[in-house]
């Protein structure tokens, strides 16, 4: 008598699914301190943008500072994009207004206000390390303002995820 196949029971779920995007993408990011990345998914679960924190395009890597303390103008703060808005900027053409995004890190005031203009009516977070700073404090002050939108820890089930190249080659 030959036993019945089941599927798998330790695939990700979609919450865990996109927010391992999310942080696939930070790698992406060059910044030496920090790296951050977002994932936009819509209400049949498909990817429609991702994105992390880095300079704008054309704007060298290597000629703009990477500091985050000193005079400001020689600082990160005035030339890098954060993930949400680059994956709000790299949106296929869609409505958001469906979509949540998934972020490594609470988002701080202004990619918020990009969130809620952009209609996305979820944020899932993995961390809120700065949530006694002013800028988390503004952000959730708008977002507990703003009728159409959530927000909400992630919490995983399981402590990582394990890529490896090898195993597929």
């Amino acid at each position: 008598m030959s036993g019945i196949i089941k599927k798998r029971s330790d695939y990700l779920s979609w919450d865990e699914y996109f927010m391992a995007v999310a942080l696939l993408s930070a790698e992406r990011s060059k910044d030496p301190n920090t790296q951050v990345g977002a994932c936009i998914a819509n209400d049949q679960n498909k990817i429609v943008g991702v994105g992390y924190n880095g300079f704008p395009i054309g704007c060298s890597d290597d000629e703009l500072p990477w500091d985050r303390q000193g005079a400001f103008l020689s600082t990160k703060y005035p030339y890098v994009c954060h993930a949400e808005l680059n994956a709000v900027l790299n949106a296929i053409p869609t409505d958001l207004r469906t979509c949540r995004i998934y972020v490594g890190l609470f988002p701080c005031n202004e990619c918020t206000k990009v969130i809620i203009q952009s209609g996305i009516h979820e944020i899932i977070y993995l961390s809120d390390k700065y949530k006694d700073t002013d800028l988390v404090k503004a952000s959730k002050r708008m977002l507990d303002l703003a009728p159409h939108i959530s927000y909400r820890r992630f919490i995983p089930s399981r402590p990582g995820i394990n890529l490896s190249f090898e195993e597929h080659t």
